[in-house]
């Protein structure tokens, strides 16, 4: 009976649920382009609304870096509120207010905007952004004094003269501490060689005030440094770099830059960051929360999306939804058609061994392709087994029927139950129990139940026992067996089960070896594994026999006897006991030239 498949575990239901979800991904951004085309002006406003919080950001972040607290900062959040237009409210971490430009009692937003940190966060050097550092208007101590001022600018003066006689146009700009700093016209450091030239030295030596900072600094970044196990014994040449604007600047450690280690010069500007970070601690104010924004529900909504464009949006919506929805339909049915086939062909009955034709070359394709491979080898392995159910019954069928006569005759008195008869009827038992164990052989290796008892086995040992076992029925044959033994191999096996084996290829050689013939064991060694092999001057076998040497009751003539040419179960026997050593055995033969089988495995170094 047809199994009907529920409709939620449909293919073609899936795939349309797969393009439902792909189908409202695809209106989300018709939707997002919409509302970008028609709200680009709020875009823009919203834009504007973000650089004023940079600014008020900026703004606080440079007071808080000029002043060691936060007492006189309500006139500037009061200034910055009116010309932005935004509410600005600044707290300590736990909330407690520092200055808030709304009236008294206004609660805060949910989250703060930012965070006021100017020594570790730096709005100055790049407006707009929030670099990891210190921002450059905390200079504390490095802050010069009026005559410093006035000194250094006399020198800058005389500088710029000097570019100007170059031909050079420079202009002075003036550093958070007071330093006058050279500088091009659009604002860039000026040339090296001019800078030589013109006396750039005398302007970025240290005044007193810096170089007594700078002495601070080294003896902060020392004991760090000491800390790190990184204590040179010499002084760290902090020089300052008066051309920078960013804090990290403001110092150059020569010293360490000069050796070339990255991670010692790392480790020395960490070091030399933190000590700094202390030493302006005292002239910058807390860290504070800056909060912008309300939770007053009078407030207009910032995004008001018209009706039109609402109704614009929807229709949009619905027809990408509709297309969406016809083509998934169409290449799902397409997708499901070649799956209804293979389900199709897999309920007719195993006895049909139906295929399916393969029309694609995508996953569905190559799921028929395999479907087709699966009912060829089932196809296969069922006259297979058909053939050995066969061969087995006439291996048992004509012993038994041998037995029986002969006990049926005697029964009526037809003839005596002489020697020869028992003799005769206990040939035909032993053939009989003789199959019966190939295959009982056959099934426990199949079933992986072939028990080894693996011990220290010597090849030439193993060898002369399968030759002497053996050399009766040689004898009668007309045939010669010899042994040879290389280099005295010792492997780790089951030395009955060895002997089974190369019992079973020296019995298939005597047989297909006429008078006057040889049959030759060797062993030896061949690097970690041990080679055996069993060699006749038989009939061969002929090239298209030799893939079926192993199959089980294949004879190379249908027409022998399994007297005159086995039962069919001794070389697949073999294959299974050397597979169960870790070994392997392939067969090789000339029409004429005799045949050659060749059995590999795991050697051991020396007997246990």
């Amino acid at each position: 009976m047809k199994r009907r498949i529920p409709l939620r575990k449909r293919l073609l239901v899936r795939l349309l649920i797969a393009s439902v979800l792909i189908a409202v991904c695809s209106v989300a951004a018709t939707a997002w382009l919409a509302v970008e085309t028609t709200t680009r002006a709020l875009r823009e406003e919203q834009g504007q609304d973000l650089a004023d919080d940079m600014r008020i950001l900026a703004e606080l972040s440079g007071y808080a870096a000029t002043h060691p607290e936060w007492k006189g900062v309500q006139a500037t959040v009061r200034t910055l509120a009116a010309t932005t237009g935004r509410r600005i409210a600044l707290t300590t971490a736990d909330r407690t207010f520092i200055a808030d430009s709304a009236p008294k009692g206004t609660s805060l937003p949910l989250g703060a905007a930012a965070t006021v940190d100017p020594l570790h966060t730096d709005t100055y050097t790049e407006s707009g952004a929030q670099l990891s550092g210190i921002d450059p208007r905390a200079v504390g101590p490095y802050r010069l004094t009026a005559g410093e001022r006035e000194r250094l600018e006399a020198i800058a003066a005389k500088q710029q003269t000097c570019y100007h006689r170059f031909g050079v146009e420079t202009k002075v700009e003036q550093s958070p501490s007071g330093r006058p700093v050279i500088v091009n016209s659009d604002g860039g450091p000026t040339s090296d060689y001019l800078a030589q030239d013109c006396g750039y030295g005398l302007l970025g030596e240290p005044t007193r005030t810096e170089r007594k900072a700078l002495d601070d600094l080294t003896e902060g970044a020392r004991a760090c440094l000491h800390r790190h196990g990184l204590d040179l014994g010499s002084p760290l040449h902090l020089m300052l770099d008066p051309t920078g604007k960013a804090t990290s600047s403001r110092y150059v450690i020569a010293e360490y830059a000069k050796m070339g280690d990255a991670k010692v010069t790392k480790t020395a500007q960490t070091c030399t960051d933190d000590a700094l970070r202390v030493q302006l601690a005292p002239y910058v104010a807390p860290v504070a929360e800056l909060y912008l924004g309300g939770d007053d529900p009078t407030t207009p909504p910032r995004f008001d999306m018209s009706p039109t464009n609402k109704a614009k949006i929807v229709g949009a919506a619905g027809l990408v939804l509709a297309v969406t929805l016809a083509v998934t339909a169409v290449v799902a049915t397409r997708l499901v058609r070649p799956l209804r086939a293979l389900t199709e062909a897999a309920q007719q009955p195993p006895d049909m061994h139906v295929r399916v034709p393969v029309t694609t070359r995508d996953e569905t394709g190559i799921l028929a392709e395999a479907f087709n491979d699966l009912t060829e080898r089932r196809e296969r392995i069922e006259a297979q087994r058909k053939a050995m159910v066969s061969d087995i019954a006439h291996e048992l069928r004509s012993p038994l029927t041998n037995i029986r006569g002969w006990l049926e005759v005697t029964r009526d008195g037809v003839v005596d139950p002489d020697p020869a008869l028992l003799a005769s009827l206990h040939e035909e038992a032993l053939v009989l129990q003789r199959v019966i164990d190939d295959l009982q052989d056959l099934a426990a290796a199949d079933a992986g139940t072939l028990r080894l008892h693996r011990e220290p086995v010597r090849a030439d040992e193993l060898l002369d026992q399968v030759a002497a076992a053996h050399r009766v029925a040689a004898a009668a044959a007309g045939v010669a067996v010899h042994t040879k033994t290389e280099d005295g191999p010792w492997l780790d096996a089951d030395p009955v089960r060895m002997r089974q084996a190369l019992g079973n290829l020296v019995s298939n050689a005597l047989r297909h070896t006429p008078a006057d013939g040889t049959v030759t064991l060797t062993a030896r060694r061949d690097g970690d594994e041990v080679v055996f092999t069993v060699t006749d001057t038989g009939t061969g076998i002929a090239p298209e026999d030799l893939p079926h040497v192993f199959d089980r009751f294949w004879r190379a003539e249908k027409s022998r006897s399994r007297r005159t040419g086995g039962s069919g179960l001794g070389l697949p026997i073999v294959r299974h006991l050397i597979a169960a050593h870790g070994g392997s055995v392939v067969a090789a033969s000339e029409p004429g030239a005799g045949a050659e089988f060749t059995l590999r495995l795991p050697g051991a170094a020396t007997s246990l």
